[in-house]
């Protein structure tokens, strides 16, 4: 028998139908909603990056945060995703410690958003852009930090 002939399908015959493994039939998108989630978690796990986005940006969070099921854009906040089909590219905003090399922590902030992208999605990141937008004093009172509740 040749390859080109099939067997009847007996229920154990070795060959596949339908053109290829079973893994590959179809297609996978992912949003850029996903990857900015991924990517805005793993930069604020880096040593140094004290919050994402800008003042008012994490100001209007704060506010969004106090509103039921607002406080999931806490998590994408300071990051923007263009996501292709087999590529994507980031923008993220981030505020750092005061004393800490901005250097340093960018380089890590990029490793660390790369390596968790491209494990989750096996998209290539082709570039991580990183803004400083400001510098966290320690005498600074925290923006996020929520205020007493006006009533008991």
């Amino acid at each position: 028998m040749t390859e080109s002939q099939q067997m009847p399908d007996s229920g154990k015959s070795p060959l596949r139908r339908g053109g290829g493994e079973p893994g590959s039939r179809g297609r996978t998108t992912i949003a850029d909603g996903v990857v900015e989630k991924i990517a805005g978690l793993a930069a604020r796990d880096v040593v140094g990056v004290h919050a994402m986005g800008s003042g008012l940006a994490r100001t209007l969070g704060a506010v969004r945060e106090r509103v039921p099921g607002g406080g999931r854009a806490a998590v994408t906040r300071g990051v923007k995703a263009e996501v292709g089909e087999v590529q994507t590219a980031l923008d993220l905003e981030i505020v750092v410690e005061y004393g800490v090399s901005i250097a340093e922590v960018a380089r890590a902030v990029r490793e660390n958003v790369i390596a968790a992208v491209e494990r989750m999605t096996s998209l290539e990141v082709v570039e991580v852009n990183i803004a400083v937008s400001d510098v966290k004093l320690p005498d600074e009172e925290d923006e996020e930090v929520h205020p007493e509740p006006r009533i008991q």
